[in-house]
């Protein structure tokens, strides 16, 4: 019995554990990956919708999330009114607005 457990402790002692070093750097190497595939593309979308939430003004056409098109006719803080067609408006979001049409787009659909 003592053989079996002698061979099994002499292959135990031959096989190494990887050292720091190359651990540290695999963990790096993911950080890396994670920090360029993920967090980076995530962190530059946001800021351009920031941007674009911003940039919105009194007559910009706008699309919403929903689909909804429309003209923005005022802005109240976080909220804009638009006018999806002659005597419709509606109050939204500013947030959920996803792109800001041409002018003159509405007139032209």
């Amino acid at each position: 019995m003592s053989l079996f457990i002698s061979t099994a402790h002499a292959a135990g002692e031959a096989a190494q554990q990887p050292s720091l070093v190359a651990n540290l750097l695999m963990i790096a190497v993911f950080i890396a990956i994670f920090y360029f595939l993920i967090w980076r593309p995530q962190s530059k979308r946001a800021k351009e919708h920031r941007a674009l939430i911003e940039s919105l003004g009194v007559g910009s056409e706008v699309v919403f999330a929903g689909g909804l098109m429309g003209k923005i006719t005022k802005i109240e803080g976080d909220f804009a009114v638009v006018e999806l067609s002659r005597g419709v408006e509606v109050k939204v979001q500013r947030a959920s607005v996803i792109s800001v049409l041409p002018e003159g787009t509405l007139n032209n659909l």
